[in-house]
């Protein structure tokens, strides 16, 4: 199944926002949308494709109302989302939906696009959990690429699970919780050996944690110092 999702918000009018497949969105809040699955995805063979676009002085919060749940099909074990996020010149935009459980036997892979105004603001929060209770054997893959206008932002990739060069049998992460922030002046922080914040050269901040489980904590950039 292919899905398409588009949310697009203006300044002083509820988001537009157009569906197709097994994603929507619904107003929760004059800038708030969360995001609604309506049907079972992504299944292996499934593609979703999500546009967010904060037009110039906008503000839009994203949220969900359940985790996401990637599950294989008979057919293929993998799926695909293509996410793409365009905060416009005085715009901010805060997304932090639930997280994405890969289950076993699954491997899902996400790309995600973001492309800031130098005045914008971004909160960019993903979280992925790979093997539901007694599964280990799923895999994610995650490509985050940032552009700050026409300057390169951030050019990031990491795996979990079966395949990625981190697996390990005796104690190999099957978690991630990240957060993209932007404009942040903080200086790079380790909360531990696998909790770090670490600047961005033209501005802002990645922060990343990676664990056995989810955390139901505080968001890894504050839970970094």
């Amino acid at each position: 199944m292919r899905t398409e999702l588009s949310i697009v918000a203006a300044p002083g009018r509820l988001p537009r926002i157009e569906a197709v497949g097994g994603l929507a969105g619904r107003y929760t809040g004059a800038d708030t949308v969360h995001l609604i699955g309506t049907a079972a995805t992504p299944l292996g063979g499934d593609e979703l494709d999500i546009s967010i676009v904060v037009l110039p002085g906008a503000r839009l919060v994203v949220r969900s109302v359940a985790a996401t749940i990637a599950l294989p099909s008979t057919r293929t074990p993998l799926s695909v989302a293509h996410w793409r996020f365009e905060i416009g010149a005085g715009a901010e935009l805060d997304f932090d939906p639930e997280p994405t459980i890969v289950a076993g036997g699954a491997h899902h892979h996400t790309v995600t696009m973001v492309q800031l105004a130098p005045d914008a603001r971004l909160r960019l929060r993903e979280r992925v959990q790979v093997g539901r209770s007694g599964e280990d054997s799923g895999g994610w893959r995650g490509d985050l690429v940032a552009d700050l206008g026409e300057i390169p932002l951030l050019r990031h990739r990491l795996e979990l699970g079966a395949g990625a060069s981190t697996d390990d049998r005796l104690r190999a992460p099957r978690a991630l919780d990240s957060e993209l922030i932007y404009p942040d002046e903080r200086a790079a922080s380790a909360g531990s050996i696998d909790a770090v914040r670490l600047p961005l050269a033209a501005g802002g901040s990645l922060a990343t944690r990676t664990s056995t489980r989810l955390s139901a904590g505080v968001p890894v950039a504050a839970a970094v110092g």
